[in-house]
């Protein structure tokens, strides 16, 4: 049965009316820009003199977007949602360490979620980013091909270990794990990362999955050589799809240093890429599971359609589709609904921990045209419905 995303009373039936008031004003307030941006401006400020402003932004666009400060509380959000069939990836969202002491402390607090998550069916995943477990400026530097001192070789090990620690206990819990892409100029390194740990732990079924960003005008042909990888040694791939996070950045870095653009040259070229990627992985689900990362209600769509033209069950293990907490719930849940596996990202930590996660929705929710003004009329659709 194909998905209905039209139809609110299915996409926010968790929602109580008050949290649809709270999420109408918080769109409200997104799609204007010049709002939007003093807005966070003048929080990063509060925050910065460390004034009391934690619990209005824990009422607002934390519990929009986040699953709670602790891993107890992001649970206690994965059931809710889970009553409707909705799926939940466990995402610690602490960003931006750079300490050794912090890359180490991380580790148990993915292996305490993992074990969680082993024992809720509906937390099938979670999510980690390698520049939560490495430096930044390390990973440059790999990725550049340069020398690595013994020092920094040893760091790098660390690194591996780090990773390999908690993709093992993935494996062994049966829980899968979503690495998150980086910048183009840190990429490789983290390819090359994912792919050892997929070689290790995905000889079964896809338990590590790496992340192609779509946005990139050379990931399409990746995607391929991966999955020709992949099949030559042996193992499946597991393949997160999405648009992609970096576009401004990507661009400016680029013209500053004179090298070629990696971002596509239109949204269209995104789109287009986008929607080939996923059927490729389609035809293709004997070697590989396929992980759609996607808001765009054509792309579901049309992954729906084929997997119901040519067979595939919504119910296959090899496809999942997803959508960020607090976005989208017209095509998570509707999917749903339908049969199909659906899971949401839920982000969690310390609310000031956090924040350049939220702060990087309200400006991609902004940036992104039509994106606010769909969630907005969506949201108002149900609001009038309920006063019937």
């Amino acid at each position: 049965m194909l998905p209905q995303f039209e139809n609110t009373e299915i996409a926010f039936k968790y929602r109580s009316d008050k949290e649809m008031k709270l999420a109408k004003f918080l769109f409200s307030s997104m799609g204007n820009p010049a709002l939007s941006s003093l807005g966070m401006k003048l929080t990063q400020f509060a925050l910065s003199w460390k004034l009391p402003v934690k619990g209005l932004i824990k009422k607002t666009l934390f519990d929009q977007f986040c699953g709670g400060e602790t891993m107890d509380e992001a649970a206690q959000t994965a059931a809710v949602i889970g009553k409707y069939g909705v799926g939940t990836i466990l995402d610690y969202g602490v960003e931006g360490k750079e300490s050794e002491e912090d890359f180490d402390r991380a580790v148990p607090e993915f292996v305490k979620a993992i074990k969680y998550a082993a024992t809720n069916k509906n937390i099938p995943f979670i999510s980690l980013k390698v520049t939560g477990f490495a430096r930044f400026a390390l990973l440059e530097k790999i990725h550049s091909e340069a020398t690595l001192s013994t020092e920094e070789q040893g760091e790098w090990k660390r690194v591996y270990d780090r990773i390999d620690f908690i993709c093992k206990a993935a494996a062994q819990a049966n829980v899968m794990v979503l690495v998150d892409a980086e910048e183009s100029w840190i990429q490789k390194p983290v390819d090359d990362l994912t792919d050892a740990m997929m070689a290790q732990y995905n000889q079964v079924k896809a338990i590590v999955f790496n992340t192609f960003q779509m946005y990139r005008h050379d990931r399409l042909l990746f995607l391929q050589e991966s999955v020709a990888f992949a099949k030559a040694h042996n193992y499946q791939l597991g393949a997160k799809l999405v648009r992609g996070a970096y576009m401004e950045k990507e661009r400016r870095r680029a013209a500053d240093m004179g090298y070629r653009d990696p971002i596509q040259p239109s949204k269209e070229a995104t789109d287009k890429d986008y929607d080939a990627a996923v059927l490729y992985c389609l035809e293709n689900l004997s070697g590989l599971s396929v992980f759609i990362g996607t808001h765009n209600e054509e792309s579901c769509m049309k992954a729906a359609r084929y997997m119901e033209a040519n067979g595939v069950p919504a119910t296959t293990e090899h496809v999942y589709f997803s959508q960020l907490y607090g976005m989208s719930d017209n095509i998570s849940f509707n999917l749903a609904n339908s049969g199909y596996h659906v899971a949401k990202y839920l982000p969690y930590g310390p609310v000031t921990d956090v924040l350049p996660y939220l702060m990087r929705r309200a400006q991609e929710n902004s940036s992104v045209a039509g994106q606010t003004g769909r969630e907005l009329s969506l949201i108002e659709k149900e609001i009038d419905r309920r006063r019937i």
